[in-house]
């Protein structure tokens, strides 16, 4: 299996064990993007709606690196910690990427990492 990774300076670095994203043939796997500042590795600060641009900020800027861009994305995963918010994801992708959109999934948690109350991943195929 041929296999590359993907790390961009214009995302927030991996705070663990795993690649921003990693492709295989023309699929390019993102890492879930938490609303980090790349710059700064601080949460945004603001409403629902800035945490939820700068997740998609970030996971653009991976999708950049891997040679797409957000409307390559063929699967969505959005981890939200109340579920209330999920108007704001609808808004927001609207905004940012053109229909057909992609699958997606929508998922309730209960915390994510430094306490952000979105996480987006999802699955480039380019």
């Amino acid at each position: 299996m041929n296999k590359s990774f993907i790390a961009t300076p214009e995302a927030p670095a991996a705070i663990g064990t795993y690649s921003q994203a990693v492709k295989v043939g023309q699929t390019t796997f993102l890492s879930g993007q938490i609303p980090l500042i790349p710059e700064t590795g601080d949460l945004v600060t603001g409403d629902i709606e800035a945490e939820v641009r700068q997740c998609f900020k970030n996971l653009e800027a991976v999708c950049r690196a891997a040679g797409g861009t957000l409307n390559h994305l063929a699967k969505v995963n959005v981890f939200l910690t109340d579920l209330a918010h999920f108007p704001v994801v609808n808004q927001v992708m609207e905004e940012l990427l053109e229909a057909p959109y992609p699958a997606r999934a929508a998922i309730g948690v209960a915390a994510l990492p430094k306490g952000a109350r979105v996480e987006v991943d999802g699955i480039l195929a380019h």
